[in-house]
């Protein structure tokens, strides 16, 4: 072992803590991590204390109490000292945000969705004042350290650093393509360790190009078979909405399941308001009920490893894919994994210096992109109206740009244009006016 690793986890009272935790401990003859320092701000203390309790136990039960030492803190500055790794999964504005997010573009009619349309928009503008903050202290208090992003909307956050502060070295990661690939080995019915999975395209607008079965190309395979046996695709969203299976045959690529919002949309938002119908509420509300439960069983003193409920949180694997990728970039190992990171070229129609969705190989000092054939017309257009409704917004999100922020939203394909879009931006900036420095002169 070359040196003992201080990790740092910013939003460590989340309800994900258990697996990141559980994924260093797993990894730690190769992975030595001394110090791993919870971070989060005042009103996430209780969840901070429960989850750090939990990790100490899990830590103990793993017979590494007297090697690796779990920190609390409410002092982000004091964490960051001379930190190797830094991992970002905080939420501005807590739970009650998201719902927040849901419900003001359904109320117009709208898909109400965490990172997609008006959500993923409101989101991305409370997070970006607080990740440059953030990457600010790292440039004085740990210049060398990695900064690796599963704050959501994780490709506009990731491209946000990208632009900002491109000394840090940023990357960003997603349980999506993770799940896709899963899927695909299911459909296939073969050891993972036989596929090779090649994504390209942007965080939560990613298509799975390239399927390889001992390097040999199985990828329409992989597409009729998932149509004739379910009439579906891999890795949907949980839902009853099908895609159109000759618009998939076209494509001759498997689409994410967020592509349904673009896709099937009137489907998706019928969907979405027959819940609230129903009384199940919106996603997020669905999700403050898992996290009471998943905080009660995390209370429990005697339980010391990740509870199996964890899994019905959403966003399986994210934690232990962050494991794997500071490990592969520790030991220099080249591990294969989907990342955002610079486009550099990668992708053919988009600009250079922007955040893209691409399976690398992970060393200690590169990302080294597998090969991407050009994008195909049948994606082409849309995927590079997405990126310029992220660039905007990343624009709108740091310089507090009004005019900007319609801008972005008038081409985003979830939002109506019009009139209506200066009133979502404005109720947007009223419903988290504590969340917005940098719109705080703008008058309504």
């Amino acid at each position: 072992m070359d040196k003992k690793l201080k990790i740092v986890t910013i939003g460590g009272g989340s309800s994900y803590t258990p697996e990141i935790v559980e994924g260093f401990i797993k990894r730690y003859k190769h992975l030595p991590v001394s110090e791993l320092w919870l971070v989060d701000i005042e009103e996430g203390k209780e969840k901070l204390e429960i989850v750090g309790a939990l990790a100490k136990r899990m830590v103990e039960k793993a017979g590494l109490k007297d090697k690796m030492f779990i920190h609390l803190t409410l002092d982000r500055k004091e964490a960051l000292k001379n930190a190797d790794f830094v991992t970002t999964q905080f939420r501005v504005g807590l739970l009650e945000a998201r719902i927040r997010d849901e419900k003001i573009p359904l109320s117009f009619g709208m898909i109400g969705q965490e990172t997609n349309g008006l959500g993923g928009f409101a989101k991305a503008m409370r997070t970006i004042p607080v990740i440059l903050d953030i990457c600010k202290d790292m440039s004085e208090l740990c210049p060398n350290a990695y900064l690796v992003n599963f704050t959501n909307p994780s490709g506009i956050i990731t491209e946000t650093v990208i632009k900002n502060y491109p000394n840090i070295k940023v990357v960003g990661l997603c349980n999506v393509p993770i799940g896709m690939k899963k899927s695909v080995v299911k459909t296939l019915d073969v050891p993972e360790s036989e596929i090779e999975f090649i994504c390209g395209g942007l965080n939560h607008f990613l298509w799975g190009r390239k399927v390889l079965h001992n390097g040999i190309d199985v990828t329409k395979e992989v597409i009729e078979k998932s149509i004739e046996e379910s009439d579906n695709l891999p890795a949907n969203l949980k839902n009853s909405a099908k895609w159109l299976n000759e618009q998939i045959r076209d494509l001759k690529m498997i689409p994410c399941g967020y592509h349904k919002y673009y896709y099937l949309t009137d489907e998706m938002l019928n969907e979405q308001l027959k819940e609230l119908r129903n009384g199940l509420g919106t996603r997020g509300e669905q999700v403050r009920e898992v996290e009471k439960s998943l905080f009660e069983l995390y209370k429990n003193p005697n339980l010391n490893i990740k509870p199996k409920e964890l899994e019905k949180r959403g966003g399986q694997y994210y934690s232990d894919a962050a494991c794997e990728l500071i490990s592969s970039i520790y030991n220099n190992t080249g591990t294969v994994m989907v990342v955002s990171t610079k486009n550099n070229g990668i992708i053919d129609c988009l600009p250079n210096n922007c955040a893209v969705e691409v399976t690398v190989k992970v060393f200690k000092d590169k990302f080294e992109p597998l090969p991407q054939d050009p994008m195909p017309i049948e994606v082409r257009g849309i995927l590079q109206l997405m990126k310029n409704y992220e660039e905007m917004t990343i624009e709108a999100g740091v310089k507090g740009d009004y005019n900007k922020a319609i801008q972005a939203l008038t081409i985003n394909p979830l939002i109506t244009s019009g009139h209506v879009v200066k009133t979502l931006l404005n109720e947007v900036i009223k419903q988290n006016r504590k969340y917005l420095p940098q719109f705080k002169n703008i008058k309504l």
